[in-house]
Formats: structure tokens, C-alpha cells, sequence
């Protein structure tokens, strides 16, 4: 890999996200070499992935260079790989470019899609996790569309333009009232020969409402949000498989579509080598009050891979990125306290509040004392998204974006730069090219 060999602990951070980047910043003027590993050479800002989906940014506004993120700190690598394993026994990690050892191990690997092993669910429904995933959405939406154009078979049509989106937390009420919004606004202009009226967008939750990790006062607001948007909102309804084509319910409801995208579950991503009795339901890493890996010496996990269970959350943090940064910083100061032979100190959550945006001008947030909706619930919403943007460049574009697309009701990135076709459907009808 060729790292050089420094007279200085070396702590290895493995992923990019938002807990990975804070590790390596807060240690960056501290005598450490840090090596930040991903698998990708870009940090992906992923509460604005639905915009990427449903045309209203492109890609390049919400990530950024990592290389760039930390030019010019010193004692700091970033090496392009894939992590195979790590090897506690001997502090060394296996990746696709070598093996490399370290002092300390911090495993920030973040959550992956969990279909909860349904095969037809996993071979047709989309993800969305990754910028790529996310393009792959915008390219499948515009092509079924543009196939709609060429069917003479009106259910078939229609199931070309239906979406059903799966799970009511932020990302499948951000992605619906996205989606809806489309519909009303964009679709009847770019596919006039196309009756978009017959369009429906379904959001359907396993539980009694939408947005449960909020209170009751945002999901109801946001329930009546998503009813004026026209989008068909099914709750305590669980899918029970997935064809390409017909989505069943176990309650025996079926919704015809080309378009599913999966928002209902995650689950941690962590490499071989970390003890079975670590893990815990949902792939995620049992760490104490210090982030500490169950059962290992000198390896940490941060973030949506961690699950450190407290007696205010006793099944573990919620996946969202403030707790990843909280972590982050904290392990960070722990790591520098060790480092100058001081005590650690246990792990506290400051819940800042939660928000969610349904579409233009409706979102609504929760904060310790304040709960508000409408258009400056949507403003703030704004506000603090682009404030948490990675660079000045990325904060503009999304600024110049949002206010075009609000004046213009326009989403101009509707383009089909990648083709995106299922491997599920090579024994499909081929789709026109």
C-alpha cells in the first residue's frame, strides 16, 4: 500500500462517510498518522440523494473529492481500496491493494440496503444508498417513461409510470412528495402524448404511521402533506415479494409497476474478522460507552455500524448522521486523551431534533421545544442541509439549484447519461435500446 512507516501511532479509519471524515479531522493536528480507507475517492453527502433520484441535482453537488476535503494535512493518507478483513490478533486489515498495519482500528463503514432476504425484492427493487444507486433511480424513472411512450397496452402504461416506494421514514417521504411533484409539475410537459393524471406514486409502512421516529404531531403533519400531493399513502401494509412487474402485500393488496424503490430497512456493513459475538441484529457492531469493539483491544466502531446500547437508547443510536458525527468527535478527543495518558470519558447523545422536507414548500421538523411545519420549517430545512454541504462549490450549486427549480417548477437534470438495466430482466422482453 505504501504507506510510510512513521515514529507516530498510526490509526486506520475504515470509510468515508460522515463519521470517517470527523475522525480524521479532529486528529489532524495531533501526533497521529491517520489512514483514511473507502471505496470510493469521493464523501457522498446522502440526505440529498432523493434530489439526485428525482432530477433536481446532479451527482457532482453532493459529493466531493476526498483528497480535496484534506489537502494539505499533514500525517494524513487516503488510500482507493476495499477492506477484505482485519486481523485483530496482529492489528493488520486486508484489502484489495494489500495488507496494512495498525495501531488503532476505527470501522466507519456506514449501512447498506437490508431486503431482510427477500430474493424477488433483491433482484428487482432499487436501493438507494450510493450515488450510483440513486442515478440508477433517475435513469429507470425517465426509461419507463420513455417505454410508456411505445405500449399500446394501457396497463402495462401504466405500470410504467406507477411508483410504489417502500418505508415512510425521511428518505421514502422525501423521495414521495419528490416524486409526486414530477408528476404534477415536470411529466406533463416532457411527455405530452402521455396521460401522467393515470401516474400514481404509493408509499406504503409496515407500522401505523409515517415517519415514526418523529412525533406524532410531524407525522400527521406530514401525512396530510403527502395526501395533497396526490400520493397514496398505505400504512400497516407489509410487502411481501417483488417480480419486476406486481408488488404483493400479505394482506393480499397488489400494485402493478416497473418502479419499486426499497427506503424500509438498513443494515451494517462490516468486515470479516470481527468476532460473532460483536455482532448484533441488524449486521451493526456491539461497542460500549467509549466506542470500543466488544471483545477487542485497540479497534472502534462510529456511526451506523456501531449499535452502543444506553438506558436512552437500549437498542442502540438511531442511523442518522448526527449521531455518526457525535461519535466521530468523541472518539476523536478519547483517542487524543489516550494518547496524552488521560482518562476516556463515556459516550453522550445530544439529540438535536429531527426534519423532514415532503415537497415544495411543506417539511416539517422537531426540536426540543419547537415544533413547526410549512414553508419555514421547509426554509430551515434548507438552510441546515446546505450548511452541512462538504465545500463552497457544492453549497452554491445546491443553492443556484433550489432556487431555479423553485422559480422555474423546473428539474433540469433529467437525463439518461447511464442506461440502467436490471440483470433480473435478461429473461424479460428486451427493453427498445
Amino acid at each position: 500500500m505504501n504507506i510510510p512507516e512513521v515514529n507516530l501511532p498510526r490509526v486506520v479509519v475504515i470509510g468515508g462517510g460522515f463519521a470517517g471524515l470527523q475522525i480524521v479531522r479532529r486528529l489532524r493536528k495531533h501526533p497521529y498518522q491517520v489512514v483514511l480507507i473507502d471505496k470510493h475517492n469521493y464523501h457522498t453527502f446522502q440526505p440529498l440523494l432523493y434530489q439526485v433520484a428525482t432530477s433536481g441535482l446532479e451527482p457532482d453537488s453532493i459529493g466531493y473529492p476526498i483528497r480535496k476535503i484534506f489537502e494539505g494535512h499533514r500525517n494524513f493518507l487516503f488510500r482507493l481500496a476495499e477492506v477484505a478483513s482485519i486481523d485483530p490478533e496482529i492489528k493488520v486489515i486486508d484489502t484489495s491493494i494489500g495488507i496494512l498495519r495498525y495501531d488503532y482500528l476505527v470501522v466507519a463503514t456506514g449501512s447498506d440496503t437490508n431486503f431482510f432476504g427477500n430474493k424477488g425484492l433483491e433482484d428487482y427493487a432499487m436501493p438507494m444508498k450510493s450515488i450510483p444507486e440513486a442515478l440508477n433511480i433517475r435513469s429507470l424513472l425517465l426509461q419507463n417513461f420513455e417505454e410508456a411512450l411505445l405500449t399500446s397496452n394501457l396497463k402495462e402504461r401504466e405500470a410504467l409510470m406507477n411508483v410504489v416506494i417502500v418505508g415512510a421514514g425521511p428518505t421514502g417521504v422525501e423521495l414521495s412528495g419528490a416524486i409526486s411533484e414530477l408528476r404534477k409539475h415536470i411529466l406533463p410537459h416532457d411527455y405530452p402524448d402521455l396521460d401522467v393524471r393515470r401516474m400514481s406514486v404509493h408509499l406504503i409502512e409496515a407500522g401505523p404511521r409515517v415517519l415514526p421516529a418523529m412525533s406524532e404531531e410531524a407525522s400527521e403533519n406530514a401525512l396530510q402533506a403527502l395526501k395533497r400531493l396526490d400520493v397514496e399513502v398505505w400504512l400497516n401494509t407489509m410487502v411481501q415479494d417483488y417480480d419486476g412487474r406486481l408488488v404483493m402485500t400479505k394482506d393480499g393488496r397488489a400494485f402493478h409497476t416497473r418502479t419499486l424503490i426499497w427506503a424500509a430497512g438498513v443494515k451494517g456493513v462490516s468486515p470479516d474478522g470481527i468476532p460473532a459475538e460483536s455482532l448484533v441484529r441488524g449486521g451493526r457492531i456491539e461497542v460500549n460507552r467509549y466506542s470500543e469493539v466488544r471483545g477487542l483491544h485497540d479497534v472502534y466502531a462510529v456511526g451506523d455500524i456501531a449499535m452502543m446500547s444506553t438506558e436512552a437508547y437500549p437498542h442502540g443510536h438511531p442511523m442518522v448522521a448526527s449521531v455518526a458525527i457525535q461519535q466521530a468527535r468523541h472518539l476523536a478527543k478519547n483517542l487524543i486523551a489516550k494518547g496524552k495518558d488521560r482518562e476516556m470519558e463515556p459516550f453522550v447523545y445530544d439529540n438535536p431534533g429531527a426534519m423532514a422536507t415532503i415537497g415544495r414548500n411543506k417539511a416539517v421538523v422537531d426540536l426540543h421545544r419547537f415544533k413547526f411545519k410549512g414553508a419555514f420549517a421547509w426554509l430551515v430545512w434548507m438552510l441546515v442541509h446546505v450548511v452541512q454541504l462538504i465545500g463552497f462549490r457544492n453549497k452554491l450549486l445546491v443553492m443556484i439549484n433550489w432556487t431555479w427549480n423553485y422559480v422555474r417548477y423546473a428539474r433540469d437534470a433529467r437525463l439518461i447519461i447511464r442506461p440502467y438495466h436490471r440483470s433480473a430482466d435478461a429473461n424479460d422482453t428486451p427493453r427498445p435500446s
